[in-house]
This record gives structure tokens, sequence and C-alpha cells, in this order.
């Protein structure tokens, strides 16, 4: 499990490093007003995903289920009924995305972009379309628990969609040909993925033909539930760009994206875990392996906390900084409040949203997150658009922090009440020590703020590296010392006597 969720890290690792090259690239060579205008075209495009009706989990879920009963011929089932799902889905994709266009049009784009911008917002729609059974390969060999070679395909693609965006924006600034760009990134992934599979699972077989409406009807039963989860989602994280660009104006939208983009990335981190949880989940409970299911609740939960730590920390107390050296100094005020708001419920968020939703999902109970994922989302939208204008990008933020503060508590009681657990021991568990712990590297990144007055580059390497260390320490002697789950004094022990000999 460790190996998976590791080569989910790495996965995401370059795409936070291909995004620290990308974003200023991209904001200098687009400009102030055509990069919020191509954030409101990727936040209005990517609504459309909406459509794929939540089948990506139940596809996994079904899949990974089949997969351990070793039930090859249901397993066909899923994925040709998945297939032809997903084709329906691309072709409604682009009818609404007809629709969407009117809808652009109706946002104050800058001028010099109006002309190009529609173009744009079309090749996404197609984009979007085409990406419902790009889908498909990831949930084969998710269900396969084949993490390591799938993100390897990813990592590729993240490659070449770096490579292809510093070349081609360098010979020409257009909206369209970023959005080309996506584009031969789909077609790259899923033409490499679908390769892997052929050579490593010769059983499956992907065809219309297995198309079962028996088994479409199971996947649609629960993949609604994930069609409400994944519109709760959309309407907390990439609503808010719409809300700036119509209250307060497309040229906002960067600073709000920009700070957003820290939290979506470390996001990315804790949802590694989630996509490796829910099929284990799935696989542990149709074992009936309880307590072991049990076990890695609390065991990810800790993890998931202590990774939220040790990256958030240092986003509270030079993330705007940073982001004034990375992408300019008039960033600095606006977009590092937003991101002070946004990172002080993900401390909460992210380990619900990593560990305790993938297990109700895995064990089919997706009744409970889904209804609150969607009614954070619907307060967020509500309470952006009356913040924004007395408060601004911080009023938004705040109508992002809050709903996420109540979905975490509702899915946490959710997944303790399913997993018969209490509350307290879990928080027992999961809390006590590792806030205690954070003092310290929190106490070494003041210092450095205030005291060091790190401004540069070098000087937030060092930051990062002193704050890691300390962490480190504290979580090894401290933190983890003695833990039931994950105790890593013995190794440190055998770490030890090795070098003595």
């Amino acid at each position: 499990m460790l190996r998976n969720i590791g080569s989910n890290w790495v996965l995401t690792a370059a795409t936070i490093a291909a995004t620290y090259l990308l974003t200023p690239f991209v904001i200098r060579t687009l400009g102030q007003d055509g990069y919020g205008t191509w954030t409101l075209i990727t936040a209005m495009t990517g609504y459309m995903s909406l459509l794929a009706l939540g089948v990506p989990m139940a596809c996994v879920r079904y899949l990974a289920q089949d997969v351990a009963e070793g039930d090859t011929r249901k397993m066909n089932e899923t994925i040709g009924s998945c297939a032809g799902m997903y084709l329906l889905v691309g072709g409604a994709a682009v009818i609404i995305g007809l629709v969407l266009t009117l809808v652009f049009r109706a946002y104050e784009i800058p001028a010099t972009l109006r002309g190009e911008a529609p173009f744009a917002f079309a090749v996404m729609v197609v984009q979007v379309s085409a990406g419902f059974i790009g889908l498909l390969p990831e949930g084969i060999m998710f269900a396969h628990h084949d993490f390591v070679a799938r993100n390897t395909v990813r990592v590729a693609a993240v490659v070449v969609r770096l490579v292809l965006t510093l070349t081609i924006l360098s010979l020409r600034s257009s909206l369209v040909l970023l959005a080309l760009v996506q584009l031969a990134v789909l077609v790259f992934d899923f033409s490499a993925s679908m390769l892997l599979i052929r050579r490593r699972y010769p059983a499956v077989r992907l065809s219309l033909g297995n198309f079962h409406w028996p088994m479409v009807r199971r996947i649609f039963s629960f993949s609604m539930y994930v069609l409400l989860l994944s519109a709760g989602a959309r309407l907390s994280f990439e609503t808010d760009a719409l809300v700036i660009g119509a209250v307060i104006g497309v040229a906002a939208i960067p600073y709000y994206a920009v700070a957003n983009s820290l939290i979506v990335y470390l996001m990315d981190f804790t949802i590694s875990i989630a996509a490796v949880v829910a099929p284990m989940a799935t696989k542990l409970n149709t074992e009936r392996r309880r307590s072991e299911l049990v076990d890695m609740f609390l065991k990810w939960s800790k993890i998931s906390l202590s990774l939220t730590l040790a990256a958030g920390l240092f986003l509270v107390v030079l993330g705007p900084r940073f982001i004034g050296w990375w992408i300019s100094a008039d960033y600095e005020a606006p977009a590092g409040i937003v991101l002070q708001i946004l990172m002080i419920s993900s401390f909460v968020f992210l380990p619900v949203r990593g560990v305790a939703l993938p297990i109700l999902m895995g064990l089919g109970k997706p009744r409970t997150p889904t209804l609150a994922f969607l009614a954070a989302g619907i307060l967020n939208l509500i309470l952006s658009i009356a913040l924004a204008r007395p408060m601004g990008l911080a009023g938004v933020a705040v109508g992002t922090a809050i709903p996420n503060l109540m979905f975490a508590g509702v899915v946490l009681v959710a997944a303790c009440r399913e997993l018969e657990i209490g509350v307290v021991p879990y928080l027992r568990y999961v809390v006590p020590r590792a806030a205690a712990g954070a003092l310290p590297s929190l106490a070494v990144l003041v210092w450095f703020k205030l005291g060091m007055q790190v401004q540069n580059l070098v000087g937030f390497a060092i930051a990062g590296a002193a704050m890691t260390t300390v962490f480190a320490l504290t979580w090894v002697l401290f933190v983890y010392r003695g833990d039931p789950y994950v105790n890593l004094t013995p190794n440190i022990a055998r770490l030890r006597g090795w070098s003595r000999a």
C-alpha cells in the first residue's frame, strides 16, 4: 500500500514542479487578463466533467471487487458498460459545451482576447468531452492496484505538457494553442495507458460487446451519489473563479487562482492516499477483514494529518512571501491572505478528505459524504457571493473555508460510526501528539520569517530544510514514539546498530 501511495506522491511532486515552472511563465506570456480568462475557461469547462455521473469512482469500486473475487466475466462487463456510458456522456458534453459557450460570452472578456477566447473555449470543450473515455484506463489499473505503472504514464504526461507549453507559448502567446496542448496530452496519456493494459492484463477486454444493462444499473445506482459528490467538490473548489469574475472582475482571478493552486496540490497529496484507500477498503471489506480496515483508517488519518501539517505550516507562515517572490511582489498581499485562510481550514478538511471519505466510498456508503459535500458546495457558493463584494478575495476564501470545516465534521462522525469506533478515541489517537509536535516546527518558521526576514529562494530553501529536519526529529522521537501502527523508534535503533557494526 505504501508503494502505491508513494507513486501517487511522486506524481503529485512532479505536477507541483511543473506548475512551479509554468504558472509564472504562463502569467507573463498571456498577461494578467489572459491568465484570468484562461482560468475562467478551465473553471467553466471543468463543470462538464460532472457529466461523468460518478462513473469513474463507481468503475474503480466494482472493478476492484471483481478483481478481488477473480471474476473475469464480471470485470469485462463492468469495463464494457463503463466504456459505453463514457461515450454517451462524451457526446452529451459536446452539446452542453455549445450551450456553455453562450454563457462564457456573457462575461466581460478583455477586448484583446474576445477573438480567440471562444475558440480556446471550444477546444477545451472537445478536450473535456474526450476526457471521459480517457478515464477508463485509470479505472482498470487502479482496480488492479497497479498505481506505479499508471503513475509512470501520468508523470510522462506532465513532462510532455511542460515541454509543449514552454515551447509553443514561447513561439506564440495564444489561448487556443494552450488549449490544444491539453488535448495533445490527453491523447498521449490514453494511448500509453491502453498499451500498458494490453501487455499487463491479457484477460481485460475493452469491448462495447460487453455492455450490460444490469451492470449499468448497478454502476448508476452508486455513481449518482458520486455525481453529487463531484458537484459538491466543483462548487467548493472551482466556483470561486466564476464568482470572482462576475462580482470583482476577471483581472482579480489570478490572485485567487495562484493561492488556491497551492492548496489544491497539497490536497492532491492527500487524495493520493484516497486513491489507494478506497479500493483497499473495498478489498478488505469483501474479504471480511474488518479489524485491518479500522487499523488502516486510524493509521493513514494520522499520516495524512502529519503531511498536512508539514506542508501547511510552511504555507501559512512563509507562503505569502513565497508567492510574492514566485509570481510578483504585488501578489503577496492579496494572494497571501487567501492562502492563509484556505490553509487553516485545510488542517481539518484534508485528513478527512484523504482517508475518511474514501473509506466510506469504498464500503459502498456514499450517502452521507455525498450530501455533506453537496451541501458544503452550495453553502460555499452562497457565502462566496455574499462576502465577495464587502471583503474582496478574502471573503471568497472565508466562504470556502467555513463549509469545508463543516463537511469534515460530518464525514468524520459518519466514518467513525460505520467502523464502530468513537470519535473521541479517533481524535485522541490522531490529533494531540501531532498538534503538539507541530509547535517546534512552527517556531522555526516564525523565526525565519521575523528574525531572518527570508525573501528569496535560498532563504525559503534553508527555512524549509530546517523546518523539515525539526519536523522529522519531532515525529520520530515524539509523535510516533510507541505508536501502535507506525512506531519509528525501532527502525532508528536498527540504523544505529548498523552504523556501529
